[in-house]
């Protein structure tokens, strides 16, 4: 049970208000990846173990907020009616609502035609809970639950102690002093529902989501992107590329190849080590490290392991595998930093295993606090913390070391050229072709395949609702992963024929800065789509944001850099060089 507003990304347990609560129940442990999204779940104080009338839970003071409920590890959805005669359904129901002083419902007040009066709150004290069962043949259970609806009302109950749920709403005005007692009460009905399986209970969630003609729809327009981009590339690599090539092999006088041009000059600079090739070689080892993340956590997502049925095992699981990726993390750092000649492998090591997770880990403890001082459920409790450290330090950075040992161990990655012992003057660049317009442009077409997508997962982070569509998203995933590549591809051969041999950072930061549209599209969606008020909830999603926006820079950074890098080395592999 988690109290959210839509007006602050801070939950609250149920807990810290006075609501009615389960006496003597013991509360329920939670996972990792529940703790760390702020999952507490408590005990329910309502009964419903057969049909039951109108039944008092308890007499409470009041406070506005929105409830989570759990029956069977279902969430209670409450669902209600829409335009065009559409039906939405939420998890979750509210508990009360306000119509402002000019007489304008807000939230759930619009549901009523009798929430009228003006400056004044409207409690919803009354819940009708409807529990779907399906009976089982041939099994000794009896009957399974399906499903669990919930209606929120309001009723001033004239006779608290024998309450008949009838009459007018609870209202209580902005302006009424002293304490008001409210008597909460709720009823129970089972239905028998043969149509839903158990297989395919947590379908009825979906009704809240009616979004899939708009995912189809996203993935067509990614599609296309892809389309267009892979005809380009093919085309470079099958015609512009196979005549090139062609030419370059024919040259065998002198003359011909002092009048060579294009990507066949800097074959003596295409391999030299690139500045900052210590920061570089650390990033391209965390990106690895996110990338084979993202794509086993969304494979099995894929698979149902991962499903909302299973509750925090999405983070749980990305948090796992993170801290066991630590390996190829230290490798692909260790075998890229001595490939760029570097000789302080101590330093590249230590770098690879405290640059990239410090500074998340820094952003997470610095929310944390202000989660603290707020006093909310999603603050992370000292002693996951002290084991969030415990997996860092003691598996994750020896297994860091690990793979850094053995790609140091390794010979440097051959290339197919030999580098020049004096540098090539770059001549002057064309605007598009200048470093920065390029790494601009190229993000752009990456960031088309996924915005749409990236709606519905803000959405569920900030919004409060479920996200299920994992299906579309490992799609997403593979169509980002080839248009970063397909993009970095293409803007990279045109700066080789712009005689620009710098394109190992230019690569990385071409597709890695996909992220700073995800940031100015973040943006946006909290000025356009939030209603979040309060300086802590402002710096709590941003900070949050700027954890999402660093992990997908390394992420699609790597994808760049990797794609370019095989491009090159097999372009300058089957040119015949002197």
């Amino acid at each position: 049970v988690r109290l959210d507003s839509v007006e602050s990304v801070l939950p609250y347990e149920y807990t810290a208000f006075d609501f009615c609560q389960a006496e003597g129940k013991k509360r329920p442990s939670e996972n990792l990846g529940q703790v760390l999204f702020g999952e507490r779940i408590e005990p329910s104080p309502y009964r419903v173990c057969s049909d039951r009338g109108c039944l008092v839970v308890c007499t409470f003071k009041w406070l506005y907020l929105r409830k989570l409920q759990i029956v069977d590890n279902m969430p209670v959805t409450w669902c209600y009616d829409v335009e065009d005669g559409q039906r939405f359904c939420n998890p979750g129901f509210p508990i009360g609502c306000y119509i402002t002083e000019d007489g304008r419902p807000k939230d759930a007040c619009v549901i009523n035609s009798e929430f009228h009066e003006k400056d004044t709150f409207y409690i919803f004290n009354h819940v009708d809970i409807k529990i779907y069962y399906h009976v089982v043949e041939n099994e000794a259970l009896g009957a399974r639950l399906v499903a669990a609806k919930l209606e929120p009302k309001s009723y001033k109950h004239t006779h608290a102690d024998n309450p008949d749920c009838s009459g007018v709403p609870m209202d209580i005005s902005n302006k009424a002093s002293g304490e008001v007692k409210i008597a909460y009460t709720y009823s129970v009905t089972f239905q028998e529902e043969k149509s839903i399986r158990w297989a395919s209970r947590w379908d009825y969630i979906l009704e809240s989501m009616p979004h899939t003609h708009i995912q189809w729809f996203s993935i067509m327009n990614s599609l296309v992107i892809v389309l267009f981009l892979s005809g380009m590339v093919a085309m470079i690599m099958l015609r512009t590329l196979h005549k090139d090539i062609a030419r370059y092999n024919q040259m065998d006088s002198t003359e011909d190849a002092q009048e060579e041009f294009g990507w066949k000059l800097v074959h003596g600079d295409i391999f030299r080590p690139p500045r900052k090739g210590m920061l570089l070689s650390v990033f391209l080892g965390s990106g690895t490290q996110i990338l084979i993340m993202t794509f086993v956590t969304l494979f099995f997502a894929c698979l149902g392991f991962l499903s909302p049925a299973n509750r925090g095992a999405l983070m749980t699981c990305a948090v796992v595998l993170w801290v066991l990726l630590g390996t190829p993390a230290g490798y692909v750092a260790a075998r890229f930093y001595k490939s760029f000649g570097g000789e302080k492998w101590k330093t590249n090591v230590l770098l690879t295993s405290f640059l990239c997770p410090g500074i998340v880990f820094a952003d997470f403890f610095i929310m944390n606090l202000i989660l603290w001082g707020e006093g909310s459920s999603a603050a992370i409790p000292f002693g996951t913390l002290v084991a969030i450290l415990a997996l860092w330090f003691c598996i994750s950075v020896p297994l860091t070391f690990i793979g850094a040992y053995f790609g140091f161990k390794k010979n440097a990655i051959e290339h197919p050229v030999r580098t020049n012992q004096i540098p090539r003057q770059i001549p002057e660049q064309s605007f598009y072709t200048k470093p920065l317009p390029g790494i601009i442009m190229g993000g752009i077409l990456p960031f088309g395949c996924i915005f749409i997508q990236l709606f519905f997962i803000l959405n569920s982070i900030w919004s409060h609702q479920m996200y299920y569509m994992f299906g579309f998203l490992f799609l997403v995933f593979i169509i980002l992963v080839i248009t970063c590549s397909e993009a970095t591809i293409l803007l990279c051969y045109f700066h080789l024929c712009a005689e620009d041999y710098h394109w190992q950072w230019r690569s990385f930061l071409t597709s890695g800065f996909t992220a700073v549209y995800f940031l100015i599209y973040a943006i946006h969606y909290f000025f356009s789509k939030l209603q979040i008020t309060g300086t802590a909830s402002t710096i709590l999603y941003f900070g949050y944001t700027m954890i999402m926006v660093l992990i997908f820079f390394l992420f699609t950074g790597t994808i760049g850099f990797f794609a370019c890098f095989w491009f090159v080395t097999k372009i300058y592999s089957v040119v015949k060089v002197d």
